[in-house]
């Protein structure tokens, strides 16, 4: 532990040590029961979490960074690709806000922004996928898509399959 993380616990208070530890690795978490089916990814976009339901009471929590005001959806899908260090092209709706962005960005480069992962979302151009950007997992920062931490979509990845039933909610 540096002397500048001590200070700031001794200053500050053992929470943000805890909370900056939590964000940077999934928790396991209580859920109520019942509602959805082990194996389902549920997407809450005003907590800011994604969980992956392990059974009737517990989940896997993780920080992700979801769509900014205007580019929120809700609904039901499932994941249709699984993909690593995916090229990325971006969408029309970015390409109008962003004139300049290439036409694709290859997969491994620090300014692609789907990072080590991505699974995409049936019936959509968004995605489930990792950042170069980790500041920004926990906002509303996106077009649409699920952002996570690098560590924590590799993890995710490991724990899913294509077909996957995913609920986003607001």
């Amino acid at each position: 532990m540096s002397m500048r993380i001590v200070v700031a616990v001794a200053t500050i208070g053992v929470g943000i040590l805890v909370s900056n530890t939590a964000v940077a690795r999934p928790e396991v978490v209580g859920v109520h029961g019942g509602e959805y089916s082990p194996g389902t990814i549920v997407v809450k976009t005003n907590e800011r979490h994604l969980y992956l339901i392990l059974d009737d009471g517990h989940a896997m929590r993780y920080p992700v960074g979801v769509g900014k005001t205007g580019k929120q959806w809700a609904g039901t899908t499932r994941i249709d690709g699984k993909y690593m260090n995916p090229a990325w092209s971006p969408p029309a709706d970015v390409k109008h806000d962003k004139p300049n962005m290439p036409d694709v960005i290859p997969g491994g480069s620090p300014h692609n922004p789907m990072g080590v992962a991505a699974m995409t979302l049936s019936g959509g151009e968004y995605a489930i996928h990792g950042t170069n950007m980790p500041h920004s997992v926990g906002g509303f920062v996106s077009y649409g898509c699920i952002r996570m931490l690098n560590d924590d979509i590799s993890d995710l990845y490991q724990r899913v399959s294509v077909g996957t039933t995913v609920v986003v909610t607001r």
